[in-house]
């Protein structure tokens, strides 16, 4: 190989070192460092419903950036976007409830927690979320809907009374237009005490809306 394309090989390949690098928070701690290695080692393992690296990071982001550390997940699947929003929970000294209903997905997710060490930071439940949701007690901070999409609307009507004023709901997939997911974008941008924008950069769409007052 002559030395011009070798020096182009390495600069494309050093672009995408940084380029991946740069999805990844700084790593100041023990367990930063076991987490992104994790994230790093299972990079091209996250299938079956699970949010992309960049999706991830955005999560992470919103909860550092406002100190959240009460959260709701609704839908596990594995546990990649989970994992995102227990590193921030590490973080701020919060915990996350997230909720599956699939079993086996539900035990994938568990595993994946205790290797990624952010167990202590997760209450995993396995439940149908059309039920638990409006039964969860308490206030939180932080919510992320990535469940059955024609069930957005239902989700965030359910959480809203238990949604902290300058508490964040976010909703993936949005860029989808799938069956309810414009039944719900409608009804929450509709809403005065709520300001929704979208995460330009999210191929498949995260939708953001900050609560500024309770009505």
């Amino acid at each position: 190989m002559k030395l011009e394309k070798r020096i182009l090989l390495f600069v494309f390949l050093l672009s995408v070192a940084v380029s991946v690098n740069a999805q990844y928070p700084p790593v100041e701690t023990k367990l930063d460092k076991k987490i992104m290695a994790f994230l790093e080692d299972n990079a091209t393992n996250w299938r079956d419903m699970n949010v992309p690296i960049s999706d991830g990071k955005a999560l992470y982001d919103i909860i550092v950036k406002n100190g959240y550390t009460k959260a709701v997940e609704i839908g596990t699947s594995t546990g990649h976007s989970a994992i995102w929003i227990a590193w921030a929970l590490s973080k701020t000294g919060g915990k996350l409830v997230t909720i599956e209903i699939d079993t086996k997905r539900y035990l994938e997710a568990k595993a994946n927690f205790k290797k990624a060490g952010v167990s202590k930071y997760i209450d995993a439940r396995l439940a149908d979320a059309h039920e638990l949701v409006p039964e969860l007690e308490g206030e939180y901070d932080f919510v992320f809907s990535d469940a059955d999409k024609y069930w957005y609307k239902n989700y965030f009507v359910a959480m809203d009374p238990k949604l902290k004023v300058g508490g964040c709901f976010t909703a993936h997939n949005t860029a989808m237009r799938a069956n309810g997911i414009r039944e719900f974008l409608e009804y929450v941008e509709s809403l005065s005490n709520y300001e929704t924008t979208f995460d330009e950069d999210s191929r498949e769409g995260i939708s953001i809306s900050y609560k500024k007052a309770s009505k």
